[in-house]
């Protein structure tokens, strides 16, 4: 593929994933705000959006197998603990920005648990050439935390309520 049209096809990803989560919480947003229809609008062009997203990836050769996926997952939660995240915070402090503070640092500690468990499910696909077992994910609604197991009386990360971590 030439550089122009790979550079092109990568932009548009971007674009197009930015779009497909943003729209996602727009239309969480109309949701709560009593709004079924724009809500339900939101959703489907959203995943007009992931189907754009996912044709440039595809076009890239950015889909693979699982374990090969499970691996490009690994490497860029692990880039954004060591990296991006580390970087984004010190600035924010620098500049004082509480809430991007906050919001950075929310990410970086989610983003460990992430990278940990894709590559404890990496290993088990590897190695027994299985589906790995997998119970109840829980998400913090407020930072990301991800964890498989005992729901806790609140977040580890950030203390909110059990009433604000959703059940996958």
């Amino acid at each position: 593929m030439r550089i122009m049209t790979e550079k092109n096809l990568r932009d548009a990803f971007a674009g197009e994933s930015m779009a497909h989560m943003k729209y996602l919480i727009y239309s969480n947003v109309a949701e709560k705000e009593g709004l079924p229809n724009v809500a339900k609008l939101f959703k489907a062009i959203a995943y007009a959006e992931l189907v754009h997203a996912r044709n440039h990836l595809k076009e890239l050769g950015g889909i693979k197998d699982s374990v090969a996926n499970l691996q490009d997952a690994i490497d860029g939660e692990t880039y954004e603990v060591e990296e991006m995240y580390p970087a984004f915070k010190v600035v924010a402090e620098l500049q004082q920005e509480k809430g991007a503070v906050r919001s950075t640092h929310y990410a970086l500690e989610a983003e460990k648990i992430h990278a940990d468990m894709y590559g404890q499910a990496k290993k088990t696909v590897m190695e027994k050439k299985i589906d790995i077992e997998l119970g109840t994910i829980y998400v913090c609604e407020v930072c990301g935390w991800t964890h498989e197991g005992d729901l806790p009386e609140k977040c580890p990360i950030c203390s909110a309520p059990q009433s604000q971590i959703r059940a996958f």
